[in-house]
């Protein structure tokens, strides 16, 4: 007689399976639309989720990171265009490749999925009692991880999303920690990025600036800020970063890319930013992105002697 503990060869398959089932009946998944009342399909929110928190805009680029056909997604794009969402235009960088970018309308619409979501999400949890919801957290980590594991990351693994609770204070956190460990910058510079960070979480519009957090494996790993200049019509980019275990991702691009994108959808005329020299690796990304230096001065701070740059790059929108 079999042992009543023996697990059959197949069990987990049937296990697995049991939980797609129950998991995407409990997110309405397979009535997406009617369940976050919208009209849109799963795929068509995920797509238009990529759009608003991307830099990598090529049709090509969203056929891979979702797996999708080009069929199905050319028809998909069409209609959004049709719409009002979505305008598409050949790729500065590759004249075969399609660019695509989200309209003001588009973003609304994006952003309205988002709000749905976060609250369909929170509306699920609510009742969860708090213990309940750690635990939950983590056997969501632990399938992840499970799931990648012996796999190195890629740079489709990593999501740019808005900041949740507690990712301005990590913001603060890794700047003065990275900071420190790599350039040896003292205290001064953490005060700095403090004050930054505090007067966008006071008060900032959240239609006009904005925060990126870039997450691997359910940890960030990299920021940047939009924020409004003092000057009409300019946006401001502000700390960028990216962990050293994550560089090589593409990281730093896409969260220049993503600000740049933003900064332009919402019309400002032009972007500016201040950095030091001896960031290099970050000074290759503007230069990619199209800032040119315009000034640079030596002076005194965070306890060291630095060379300040300020870049600066047209947009082509003007001001709404």
């Amino acid at each position: 007689m079999p042992n009543s503990q023996t697990v059959r060869p197949d069990q987990p398959v049937h296990d697995v399976r049991a939980f797609n089932r129950f998991y995407t009946n409990l997110v309405g998944a397979l009535d997406y639309g009617r369940h976050l009342h919208v009209p849109f399909t799963l795929t068509e929110s995920r797509v238009l989720y990529e759009l608003a928190h991307s830099p990598r805009t090529d049709a090509a680029d969203l056929r891979f990171e979702l797996s999708l056909d080009a069929g199905y997604l050319s028809r998909m794009l069409g209609k959004f265009e049709k719409d009002g969402l979505v305008s598409r235009a050949p790729s500065q960088q590759d004249a075969r490749r399609q660019h695509i970018t989200l309209t003001p309308r588009g973003r609304e619409t994006a952003d309205l999925l988002d709000e749905r979501t976060r609250e369909s999400v929170g509306s699920l949890i609510s009742t969860i009692p708090a213990a309940d919801r750690t635990r939950l957290t983590e056997a969501m980590r632990i399938v992840q991880e499970v799931l990648s594991a012996g796999r190195p990351p890629r740079r489709e693994d990593v999501l740019l999303r808005e900041p949740g609770p507690g990712d301005l204070g990590w913001i603060v956190q890794r700047n003065a920690a990275l900071y420190t460990a790599e350039y040896s910058w003292n205290t001064d510079y953490e005060g700095l990025v403090a004050r930054i960070v505090a007067d966008f979480a006071e008060d900032h519009d959240p239609h006009l600036e904005r925060v990126w957090i870039a997450e691997l494996d359910g940890r960030p790993v990299g920021c940047v800020m939009c924020v409004r200049d003092e000057a009409p019509g300019t946006a401001r980019l502000r700390l960028l970063l990216v962990e050293p275990d994550a560089r090589g991702l593409g990281i730093g691009d896409r969260l220049v890319g993503a600000c740049v994108d933003f900064a332009r959808g919402v019309g400002y005329r032009e972007m500016v930013l201040w950095t030091n020299d001896i960031l290099k690796a970050a000074r290759s990304i503007y230069q990619r992105h199209g800032f040119v230096l315009v000034s640079e001065k030596p002076h005194r701070s965070f306890g060291a002697d630095l060379i300040g740059q300020d870049w600066r790059l047209p947009l082509q929108n003007g001001p709404r």
